[in-house]
């Protein structure tokens, strides 16, 4: 690991706003915080929104800004890209801010049932040929139904033709109310506070052309949720982490019925 590296990690351990949390230490007693988020640490009954997968925090800090009405939790396992949303969290004096490092599947050991109000997904990896990986199938959405309120939100927004066709008709086949539907949202009249809020990789993708989607639903307790048996055409480009643009003009994939 390089210097770098282990500088963030040894300052963020002195930051109170960051928790560190590994497997190990759970079983030991568990998190302190789980259930006790607007006591202990918020101290305010104001909504506790996460951001899963993110990244710098740039949209974790971007929403809390924009909307200080509610609490907001960047949830990531990388810890040295957390550094730079916790820099500024502190540089700002933010209080409706924290983060996280841990897997998303480990949710449940650090929210209580109902504890969380709604949950953003900010370009997850669209995990193409694992559904089971995919961060907005029926296996992640029934992970989420245990800390998430009954009717709470999920909102992603991608660079993904794949992730948000699929998405858009697992929401529909399954009776999801769908409050928000675009693949194009900067083409729209939609919140110019989600709008304003862009990553680094975010305006890479825009400036080479790429659409961005955005879909927000609610996520009830009472629906069973099924997988759609519909085959996608996969996306005919590659993110920025696994090689370089291709035909990012591309953007309304085929979709079939699974024979």
């Amino acid at each position: 690991m390089g210097k770098n590296k282990l500088r963030k990690f040894k300052e963020m351990e002195d930051i109170d706003f960051v928790f560190q949390y590994p497997w190990a230490e759970l079983q030991n007693g568990g998190f302190p915080l789980k259930g006790r988020w607007h006591e202990d640490f918020f101290h305010n009954r104001k909504p506790i929104v996460l951001e899963l997968g993110c990244g710098k925090g740039e949209y974790t800090v971007g929403l809390a800004k924009a909307f200080p009405e509610a609490n907001y939790i960047g949830i990531d396992i990388k810890g040295a890209r957390m550094w730079t949303g916790a820099c500024d969290t502190r540089r700002n004096d933010m209080k409706n801010v924290a983060f996280l490092r841990t897997d998303i599947e480990l949710l449940p050991h650090f929210f209580a049932p109902g504890e969380v109000s709604e949950i953003w997904i900010t370009f997850p990896d669209p995990q193409m040929k694992k559904v089971r990986k995919r961060l907005t199938s029926t296996r992640f959405l029934e992970l989420y139904r245990q800390v998430l309120a009954d009717g709470g939100k999920i909102n992603l927004k991608t660079d993904s033709p794949f992730l948000y066709t699929y998405t858009h008709i697992l929401a529909q086949e399954n009776g999801l109310a769908i409050e928000v539907d675009t693949d194009n949202l900067y083409a729209g009249d939609y919140d110019s506070s989600i709008l304003g809020i862009r990553t680094f990789y975010e305006q890479q993708w825009l400036d080479r052309g790429l659409t961005i989607k955005y879909i927000r639903f609610v996520l009830d307790h009472a629906t069973v949720l099924s997988e759609p048996e519909v085959e996608i055409e996969f996306d005919t480009y590659r993110s920025f982490s696994r090689g370089e643009l291709q035909c990012p003009e591309k953007c309304n994939p085929k979709v079939t019925p699974k024979k």
